[in-house]
């Protein structure tokens, strides 16, 4: 069973309707202790940092997701839920939940033709291996939507990488968490793919 987090962030039916469509048990839940004893996380969300982290905290899920990461229960992070579980982010000026360290940035582009929010489909190249990148291809193309990016501290904790305007952090990952900046739920068949290899993570 996945139990999907609710705290106000949005896209949580596409998700669940994604996991049906695979066959996997899930459930929604914004109860503190339900997210506690989960046997997986995902941790989903479209959105503000600011107003997230603030709906976290009044329901104790902040407490919660941090109490499941050092359990060892696996957790699967995507788009806001990729950029909160890092240490701060600049929309905002908001700390996250320190799960990984590291910051989300506002994208600076140079090129002047492409704009914010990045918003479409684009290719992802997978630069180390991870059970939850398994059966993807290189350049297999996702469903971004995202003004922000996450950028660890320690690049090894960077699994696959995008470009727009440069490159940046689209999968990160540390021990039993692992997160996306783009919407797998979104994202067809290769989306469907991460999640029924989140479901299948043997950690």
């Amino acid at each position: 069973m996945i139990t999907i987090v609710d705290y106000k962030a949005g896209n949580l039916t596409s998700v669940r309707r994604a996991l049906d469509h695979q066959g996997i048990e899930s459930q929604v839940s914004a109860d503190a202790d339900i997210i506690r004893r989960a046997e997986r996380l995902i941790f989903p969300g479209v959105g503000h940092a600011g107003a997230a982290m603030k709906v976290l905290q009044e329901r104790g899920l902040d407490s919660a997701l941090k109490e499941a990461f050092q359990a060892g229960t696996p957790i699967l992070g995507i788009c806001i839920g990729c950029q909160i579980i890092l240490t701060h982010s600049q929309e905002g000026d908001t700390n996250g939940l320190n799960l990984l360290p590291g910051v989300c940035l506002r994208f600076q582009l140079d090129d002047h033709t492409l704009k914010i929010p990045h918003m479409g489909w684009n290719a992802v190249d997978i630069t180390q291996s991870h059970p939850i990148l398994g059966h993807l291809r290189a350049g297999d193309e996702f469903y971004f939507v995202h003004s922000y990016y996450p950028l660890p501290n320690d690049p090894a904790h960077i699994y696959a990488n995008c470009d727009y305007g440069g490159s940046f952090a689209a999968a990160i990952g540390l021990d039993n968490l692992f997160a996306v900046q783009f919407h797998t739920e979104k994202s067809g068949p290769v989306g469907l793919q991460v999640l029924q290899n989140f479901a299948n993570w043997k950690i």
